[in-house]
């Protein structure tokens, strides 16, 4: 008995002093990358397991930002251009494989079904009532940390912009939504730790700011109304 209670006591404080294993996950993820990101073709392409598909979107995306950025032309003469071309270039094909009498591949009819196109009118209807009520609140005084948060996103906006042209965003933006996650995906465990780190610093100091400034502003307006 004196063994067992021994063994017990001995073991207790070895499993109590270990340490905890680090969970932290990139948005509370609780399975993979790749079952995380829909687990399908667009999954493998901003993955890399179709390196050609993935390397040949940056080529285009760079070769359209070289276009549309670097040539000065406007955008409305490129996308006219570009239409007319592929207009002619399409009628052309077809007449002269019919004066041959060479059949071509007959291509699939472009139609949105009538179920795709209410889901896609659902989906931008709950978007824009959120926004709405995101913005009343925000008018009305309601929420003072949304409304804190929508100033430093607009003034960070701002600043971009200031900076980088509509075109030159999207250029940034499709070339990280294309190595961002395979990065992340080789590095997960590094990133998670690093982020982790962050992520509790940032929310000791979001809580101070919280306590000692941004709590206290509804306080001081109410006091305000009410003398």
């Amino acid at each position: 008995m004196d063994n067992s209670e021994r063994d017990g006591g001995a073991a207790a404080p070895s499993s109590s002093s270990a340490p905890p294993p680090s969970t932290f996950k990139l948005f509370n993820r609780r399975c993979s990358v790749h079952q995380f990101m829909g687990g399908g073709k667009t999954a493998d392409i901003l993955l890399w397991k179709r390196w050609r598909i993935s390397f040949g979107i940056i080529v285009v995306a760079t070769v359209a930002w070289l276009i549309f950025e670097q040539s000065g032309l406007p955008l409305l003469l490129i996308c006219s251009d570009v239409l007319l071309l592929l207009i002619v270039v399409s009628f052309v094909r077809a007449n002269i494989a019919a004066y041959i009498g060479r059949q071509l591949q007959t291509l699939p009819e472009l139609e949105l079904s009538e179920e795709m196109v209410n889901n896609a009118a659902a989906s931008f209807r709950v978007k824009i009532n959120n926004m709405l009520y995101m913005a009343h609140d925000i008018t009305v005084g309601k929420d003072f940390r949304l409304f804190f948060q929508m100033v430093v996103c607009l003034w960070l906006l701002s600043v971009i912009g200031s900076y980088f042209s509509l075109f030159t965003l999207a250029y940034i933006g499709t070339i990280l939504t294309i190595t961002v996650p395979a990065l992340y995906s080789r590095y997960e465990e590094h990133v998670d730790r690093f982020c982790g780190l962050i992520c509790n610093k940032l929310s000791q100091q979001y809580k101070i700011v919280d306590d000692n400034v941004i709590s206290r502003i509804p306080e001081a307006l109410s006091k305000e109304k009410d003398t």
